[in-house]
């Protein structure tokens, strides 16, 4: 396979995602107050939504459970709507301390199979919603319509 550049790849994603996007289905989130949905299918993706390692109504757990529920949160979205972490091909996290940046890699290498590590971009920011420390968004692909 030739490789392409960058701005290439970016146009070409963007096409997809804009033909995608007049037959998208949109889930709505458990919380009906949040302005977002869950997960969203266009073409052949199912795109979760953002997901924080909190619980509603407890204080921040330690950093490690926080990516292990954030983790968690991203298999049940997909697992609702007809996806497993077995069809992610691309993932963004978000980490308000880099310093964790090893201890979250052990942790999300579990829940891939060897060999099968999606796409990833991993940033560090300065804060995330509720006080979250930890948040992982992924593409799956499960196919066309």
């Amino acid at each position: 396979m030739t490789p392409i550049s960058r701005r290439a790849a970016i146009a070409l994603a963007a096409a997809l995602i804009a033909g995608a996007a007049a037959a998208a289905d949109y889930y709505p989130p458990a919380n009906p107050k949040s302005p977002f949905s869950e997960a969203v299918k266009a073409g052949g993706f199912l795109i979760a939504s953002g997901q924080l390692g909190l619980r509603p109504g407890e204080p921040p757990p330690p950093f490690e459970d926080q990516a292990r529920h954030a983790m968690d949160n991203v298999a049940a979205v997909l697992g609702r709507h007809g996806a497993s972490m077995d069809n992610v091909v691309k993932c963004t996290v978000l980490l308000t301390d880099m310093g964790r940046f090893a201890a979250f890699n052990d942790i999300y290498m579990s829940y891939f199979k060897p060999g099968r590590l999606p796409a990833r971009t991993a940033m560090g920011v300065a804060a995330l919603a509720a006080g979250g420390n930890v948040e992982v968004e992924c593409w799956a692909y499960v196919g066309g319509k």
